[in-house]
């Protein structure tokens, strides 16, 4: 796979409480970043308090040795079902595009996490306009490391929502 291809990793759970519960969790910005490997946390910035569209927000990262912030901006929001944002400051060039999706399964919510890698610039594509030579191998390693990422998330995301307050 290459950037070109757009690179998709999704995951998804199962979570015995409702999508409001999950939703309030999921738009937390410092909760989702107790539950990640690589996402330490963020703030609304530029005025936002929560999720909206336009709404733009600081991510602190890390991984491995490295630490950084990104900016992102919601590109969706549906209350208790939809939040997207695109990291970056132009949604149509993101370094990649995240959300997740709420769906009513019975007493509880099905919720799916994905991220679409690309097409603007990140961290990934310095490392391969470095060694363009193994650009398959270094996105299939994102790749594991996004869809291991995802599952530890998800996983901390079904215990608090099932925890309850």
């Amino acid at each position: 796979m290459r950037m070109s291809d757009r690179p998709t990793v999704e995951e998804a759970i199962s979570i015995n409480a409702s999508p409001a519960t999950v939703w309030t969790l999921v738009t937390d910005l410092n909760a989702v970043g107790h539950w990640s490997p690589e996402y330490q946390g963020g703030e609304w910035i530029d005025g936002a308090t929560g999720p909206a569209v336009g709404a733009r927000f600081t991510g602190r990262n890390k991984r491995e040795e490295r630490e950084w912030e990104s900016e992102s901006i919601v590109t969706e929001c549906e209350v208790a079902h939809t939040l997207a944002w695109a990291v970056g400051r132009e949604p149509g060039n993101a370094g990649a595009s995240w959300r997740f999706d709420l769906t009513p399964e019975g007493n509880g919510t099905r919720v799916r996490q994905q991220v679409v890698i690309g097409p603007g610039p990140s961290g990934l594509t310095a490392v391969i306009d470095q060694r363009p030579d193994l650009e398959e191998k270094i996105i299939a390693n994102r790749i594991a490391e996004h869809r291991r990422n995802m599952q530890a998330t998800l996983q901390g995301l079904k215990a608090a929502a099932e925890q309850g307050p």
